[in-house]
């Protein structure tokens, strides 16, 4: 092999030069790395198994396909179930090693601020051009002035139902309050037709019911200065409804439910209504001749949709929110953050956003006015969830602090326990001793 300087030879191996002077192979053990021009690129994203696969599938092949060709960049996409994604959250973290990006829900990426890079100057670029953010959106993927996300979706879930079912029990139009709930629910359950909820550990479905429930009766986790205010009359009497309401109307196995067995039990005709995301009808749709009612007509012409009913304290929904996190830990920063643009970008995330068909909105205010909304008019309640929903931690703000109370689950076992026998006064007591250990 020729001689060459070892100052010669760095030289040379930046450029790819080496490799052609010294026989390619000999000069590539010498520097211990590829040539540049061998090198590739790879950015790892890492999501949740959508409750939409035509949207997973178009990320895996197309999109995927695409942003080799646009960028330069391999994508490997990694889809898990939803339950999973904060355990490989901490153990990337804690590794230092991991998923460039993650897709986190709700306000999880507040307990993950210090490990998270600053994104400001893709979530701003993004922002300015497509309308600016919804507040819900950017209040969890702040902290004070840092970016620590890149807003992806919001929405939230609303009561899939059954309108021949609720018509059949007098409730020609689905129920607004929770008394008329609960009458129709009675009535329903004793047709072998219970509403189906979840009281388990669940990340969406389990606090999209039981923090509405809390609020539309008045209660609330804090005081907007964080105080912990749970154990209030308003919490109680909300306990005491929950577990008549969960007797007489619900399919009590839904302690144990997480967020698919709600959709399969819908769409096996065994209950009535649930609150969920536009997951069940578009299952439905998408297929006809699968998913039928009692009397063997397609299942999705009898589905509606309509808000959690409205209590002595109002009405309201959960704000469904997803971020997403760049990880401190990234040794990609750079072409993780031109992804982040590209599939953010109006003309690729478009695709996306259509084959949701209406599950979810955008996190910026271009997409209200899609015309995916024109399609489907079942679908358009989903269209302002983003302005009218709250974020846990109300009445104070979406912290760090508010996400440990979901990731324990302490207001969905607040209800829980209530359910499985425990006084109501008791069960608030506890939620809010726990939330006051958070809260400190």
């Amino acid at each position: 092999m020729a001689r060459i300087a070892r100052r010669r030879l760095l030289k040379l191996s930046g450029s790819g030069a080496v490799a052609a002077r010294t026989g390619g192979l000999a000069a590539i053990l010498a520097t211990g790395r590829a040539p540049a021009f061998a090198q590739e690129t790879t950015v790892h994203w890492l999501r949740w198994a959508d409750f939409v696969p035509a949207s997973d599938a178009l990320l895996k092949g197309k999109i995927t396909q695409d942003c080799k060709k646009a960028l330069g960049i391999t994508l490997k996409l990694e889809t898990v179930n939803a339950n999973d994604l904060q355990s490989r959250i901490t153990a990337a973290i804690q590794s230092g090693n991991g998923a460039d990006i993650i897709m986190a829900i709700g306000n999880w990426p507040q307990l993950y601020a210090e490990s998270l890079a600053d994104s400001g100057d893709v979530a701003e670029e993004i922002g300015n051009a497509q309308g600016g953010y919804y507040d819900v959106s950017r209040r969890v993927a702040t902290v004070g002035k840092k970016w620590i996300g890149v807003p992806w979706t919001a929405g939230g879930g609303l009561v899939a139902y059954r309108k021949s079912w609720f018509e059949e029990v007098g409730h020609k139009a689905f129920p607004e309050t929770w008394d008329a709930f609960r009458d129709a629910g009675k009535k329903l359950k004793a047709q072998g037709r219970p509403i189906g909820q979840t009281a388990g550990h669940t990340f969406g479905d389990a606090p999209g019911w039981w923090y509405p429930f809390l609020w539309s009766w008045g209660g609330k986790e804090v005081e907007a200065d964080g105080k912990p205010v749970l154990n209030s009359k308003e919490t109680v009497e909300s306990i005491k409804f929950a577990v008549a309401l969960w007797k007489e109307t619900c399919d009590e196995g839904g302690l144990a439910w997480d967020d698919t067995n709600n959709n399969r039990a819908f769409l096996s005709n065994s209950i009535s209504a649930t609150n969920n995301g536009a997951s069940i009808y578009i299952e439905a749709k998408r297929k006809p001749d699968t998913y039928r009612t009692e009397k063997g007509t397609p299942m999705w012409q009898d589905i509606r949709h309509a808000n959690i009913p409205r209590g002595p304290g109002g009405q309201f929904n959960y704000a469904g929110v997803s971020t997403d996190m760049l990880m401190g830990y990234s040794r990609n920063q750079t072409a993780a953050k031109n992804f982040l643009r590209w599939i953010h970008s109006k003309p690729v995330f478009d695709e996306w956003f259509t084959s949701q068909q209406g599950y979810t909105c955008g996190a910026t205010r271009v997409w209200e006015k899609h015309k995916v909304w024109d399609v489907d008019p079942v679908l358009k309640p989903f269209h302002d969830l983003p302005t009218r929903g709250r974020l846990a931690g109300y009445a104070g703000p979406p912290d760090r602090k508010s996400a440990e109370v979901v990731t324990k689950y302490i207001i969905v076992d607040m209800y829980a326990k209530a359910i499985q026998g425990m006084p109501a006064e008791e069960a608030a007591k506890w939620a809010h001793a726990e939330a006051a250990k958070v809260y400190v």
